[in-house]
């Protein structure tokens, strides 16, 4: 697929706007469709399970939104994300730190995933020539694009030498919403999303709190059917129950768990407006 310059006006509008703008953009294939709202989604390459899942989930939730997704290309959360928006049918976009030749795209075993990407009409943009190979600087430069492309930024998870933290802080200086899933206590891998979330970036545990940092009403109606990712199992049972109301007893006899501990994540969840009684019976929220 052709790469090609882009002429400044074409620029995205919010790459006009950052401190430390590029000289030159190419591109190949589409960028975000005019209305979109972008969202950054960073995190380690050493992705685990969890992570995984929360992204696959998270990105899942938000279908048939007007949503970009922007990430690097890299193993681990920058691969999950591009492919969850691809599940999703969301529009990516790649910003490796090389050039966008097939010869030079960073990591090689990308390759032929970057191509799947331009087939299903996302795009690639870099500040880099077309042949220019990557190199360590190109990276965090390159996150500095990633953010200010953003109009909001998701961590996924980042130990505390991971360079996602340098990416978190731009979002801060650069006037972008940073929103972070929680961890476990103790998990290295919750070291950055949970620093940030104590110096005031949102807890995201659900598709509705990105749109809430977007600015995009949910559809009238609308009830995310992915299970938050910090869910207990108890809580994780009852709410699987929900997708149709149920009365209090249908609950206790379907769970398949302790009466008390069913009726203990009931109430978790309605604590945490997942769910609701009314007219007798229970739904989601």
């Amino acid at each position: 697929m052709e790469i090609r310059e882009l002429e400044r006006e074409e620029w995205p509008a919010q790459l006009r706007e950052i401190p430390q703008q590029p000289k030159q953009l190419w591109l190949r294939g589409a960028l975000p469709p005019k209305g979109h709202k972008l969202l950054t989604v960073v995190g380690s390459r050493a992705m685990t399970r969890y992570g995984q899942e929360a992204c696959e989930k998270l990105i899942a939730g938000l279908a048939g939104y007007p949503i970009s997704i922007v990430s690097g290309l890299a193993l681990g959360v920058d691969t999950c994300a591009h492919k969850a928006a691809l599940a999703a049918g969301l529009h990516t976009l790649v910003l490796p730190g090389s050039g966008l030749g097939d010869d030079v795209l960073y990591p090689r075993s990308n390759r032929g995933f970057a191509k799947e990407i331009l087939e299903k009409g996302g795009g690639m943009l870099s500040e880099y020539p077309p042949d220019e190979a990557s190199r360590a600087h190109y990276f965090p430069a390159r996150n500095r694009l990633m953010v200010g492309l953003a109009d909001a930024v998701l961590v996924i998870e980042a130990g505390n030498k991971s360079g996602t933290l340098i990416t978190a802080r731009l979002a801060s200086e650069y006037n972008r919403d940073l929103l972070c899933i929680p961890h476990r206590i103790g998990d290295p891998h919750a070291f950055g999303p949970h620093l940030f979330i104590r110096l005031g970036a949102a807890l995201v545990t659900e598709p509705l709190h990105i749109l809430e940092a977007l600015g995009i009403p949910p559809r009238e109606g609308a009830v995310s059917d992915v299970a938050p990712s910090d869910l207990e199992d108890a809580e994780r049972v009852i709410w699987g129950m929900l997708d149709e109301p149920k009365t209090r007893d249908e609950i206790l006899r379907a769970a398949g768990i302790p009466a008390g501990e069913a009726l203990t994540a009931l109430v978790a969840l309605e604590l945490r407006g997942l769910a609701k009684e009314e007219f007798g019976a229970w739904h989601r929220v």
